[in-house]
């Protein structure tokens, strides 16, 4: 596998840091858990992080503060998973992140493409989606009124930045407009941080969008 798309530095040094929220950080950990690059510059921002708390000075601790972690920890409702999730696209396995978060069905949404939702903790309106589309097929141009993080899980898609394929990552914000084409060959599916939707740009696009609630 040759990944050529990476997250920026600040948003691999975020993940380390664990500054990220479950949406965004399930989508880099998914890339990072297949890139050796980028793992290696996560354990380089963690050894950083590390340096620099060893060289902090410690700070008196309020005298009610193990009563207090003890309380936020009693308010801590367990995850709820409504059934044991499926690791698996077709016969191949998922990347060991996906374990533990309930997948739903596959859902049409358009022709050749379908969807499922990820079961993580939604912060501001981000949402974790796998998004699956036929070869060939090509998706609708589309702009993006907030984040859209992509990590490619099989097969492959190309726009106007370049070809994206098994295990690079894309990461688009409201500046983005494009319209991904799929490669012919293989399915491709990608695990995608969505947050706020997508404003599809063409009028039939707009006139579905409500129906396919993406």
């Amino acid at each position: 596998m040759t990944i050529a798309h990476h997250p920026t530095l600040e948003t691999l040094a975020a993940f380390a840091a664990g500054t990220l929220d479950d949406a965004r950080a399930l989508v880099v950990a998914t890339h990072v858990s297949l890139c050796s690059h980028c793992r290696g510059d996560v354990r380089a921002f963690e050894h950083v992080g590390g340096v620099l708390l060893d060289r902090t000075p410690p700070a008196a601790m309020r005298d009610d503060a193990l009563e207090r972690a003890l309380a936020a920890i009693g308010t801590v409702a367990p995850p709820v998973h409504d059934r044991a999730p499926s690791l698996t696209i077709g016969d191949k396995s998922l990347p060991a992140p996906l374990a533990g978060h309930p997948l739903g069905p596959w859902r049409w949404i358009g022709r050749g493409v379908q969807w499922r939702s990820v079961g993580v903790s939604p912060v501001d309106d981000t949402r974790v989606l796998m998004l699956k589309a036929a070869p060939g097929t090509r998706l609708p141009h589309h702009r993006h009124n907030g984040i859209e993080w992509t990590c490619v899980l099989e097969g492959a898609f190309r726009h106007d930045l370049g070809r994206y394929g098994p295990g690079d990552f894309d990461e688009a914000d409201e500046s983005v407009e494009h319209k991904p084409v799929i490669e012919d060959g293989d399915t491709c599916v990608c695990l995608v941080a969505l947050q706020g939707g997508i404003a599809l740009q063409s009028w039939l696009g707009r006139l579905i969008q409500p129906l396919v609630r993406i």
